[in-house]
């Protein structure tokens, strides 16, 4: 597709968005997937892992002297762009300073520095899954490969971008001064350095989760991100000049907390723009928001095996996610689980006929309604059969109950 069309298609979906149920979706999804205290439990590991962050990448630029610029322009840019002016100096020296001690650690503690650094790619690797309901996680292996690239090519490749865009500026002072188009040279540089940061969390929405995710939906919740960013570290500023709080009560100890405050606040909004990347396709597709409550897994199993059954008499004989979630009015990250739970009870199963991503492969029902008993269904998502409910069960005439009577 020509990238005019495919650009003219993301505006139409940027339209399409039902903005109100996309604010009350994201106010739910917080609440219920408690994202408060995973935003908690990434802070402490981030702070613990800044530090093997920045030595393996310290060791890149080292190991190879024509990084050495790239180096530079990198950490002004971490200076000037991510974190707040007031402690932003403060924080690189200590980070630069503990980095560069790091190289007298010897084997094991290098070892140990590197494994905190995983650390934290294994957590956002398990936290962005979950937002998108993915339980099929990638082979260690390939995580490893994957991560340990990012790693160490990452800032290489965000320093010689930055470089880049650097010496554009400076060589085209030049031709600007006395024109008065430094003023607009400088915004488009900006711009720029905003688009930068999208895309980085773009490019984390869209290869991290181990599941299709649209390039279009990866660019919006990126955006979105990076907008309030900036928006939060203008606040922030504003906050710590006009009410010095943190300054007079902890003194030269102060950057801690204000940088624990920043980090959480950061992982707050990327946590917020995964939800918002993850529920993007309901949201566009107009699918009314379905609330959640005690039993509801097992209610969506109902439906969900109701349409199963009508699809299988047709010329398809199955059903796609994009069209099950279309005809139930659901969102794939509640249907997902609820699919998973039937393809365990052999129940259901997901034909792989090498279909694109965008298109899914259909999903079809083993089983013959008639001759199933509705107990098992049960037991996996209503009432599991336990000590406490045994009476209930005895007492219950759920295994003389079919599927069919149900549906």
């Amino acid at each position: 597709m020509h990238p005019i069309v495919r650009f003219q298609v993301w505006l139409s979906d940027v339209r399409s968005v039902r903005w109100r149920d996309a604010i009350l979706t994201l106010r739910e999804r917080f609440r219920e997937d408690r994202l408060a205290l995973t935003a908690g439990s990434l802070t402490f590991t981030t702070t613990i892992a800044l530090v093997p962050f920045l030595t393996v990448a310290l060791a890149v630029f080292t190991a190879f002297p024509i990084f050495s610029h790239f180096q530079d322009v990198l950490q002004k840019w971490l200076i000037t762009s991510l974190v707040p002016d007031t402690i932003a100096r403060q924080v690189m020296g200590y980070l630069t300073q503990f980095a560069s001690r790091s190289s007298r650690l010897g084997t094991v503690g290098l070892v140990l520095l590197v494994a905190s650094a995983l650390a934290l790619i294994f957590t956002i690797d398990r936290t962005l899954n979950a937002i998108w309901r993915v339980r099929a996680r990638r082979a260690l292996g390939q995580r490893l490969l994957i991560y340990w690239a990012a790693i160490t090519l990452g800032p290489v490749l965000l320093g010689a971008s930055l470089s880049v865009m650097s010496y554009a500026f400076t060589a085209s002072r030049g031709v600007v001064a006395g024109s008065g188009a430094g003023n607009w040279l400088g915004w488009f540089l900006g711009l720029l350095e905003f688009l930068l940061g999208a895309g980085g969390m773009a490019a984390l929405f869209h290869y991290v989760p181990n599941t299709f995710v649209r390039w279009g939906h990866a660019w919006m919740g990126g955006i979105f991100v990076a907008a309030g960013l900036e928006l939060a570290r203008k606040i922030l500023a504003i906050y710590l000049v006009k009410v010095p709080t943190y300054s007079l009560v902890y003194g030269a100890f102060a950057t801690v907390p204000i940088l624990l405050i920043w980090i959480y606040t950061v992982w707050v909004l990327v946590l917020l723009g995964a939800t918002l990347t993850a529920y993007l396709p309901s949201l566009i597709g107009g699918i009314p928001r379905r609330r959640s409550g005690y039993g509801w897994h097992f209610s969506l199993a109902l439906d969900v095996l109701r349409a199963l059954h009508l699809a299988a008499q047709t010329p398809q004989r199955g059903l796609t996610l994009v069209g099950m979630c279309a005809q139930l009015q659901a969102d794939a990250q509640r249907v997902e689980p609820v699919i998973e739970a039937l393809q365990a009870l052999d129940w259901a199963a997901k034909l792989d006929e090498n279909q694109a991503p965008d298109t899914g492969a259909r999903f079809v029902l083993l089983i013959d309604p008639t001759q199933t008993r509705l107990d098992p269904l049960i037991h996996a998502l209503l009432l599991p059969r336990t000590v406490a409910t045994e009476k209930l069960w005895k007492n219950g005439r759920w295994a003389a109950d079919t599927l069919a009577d149900v549906l």
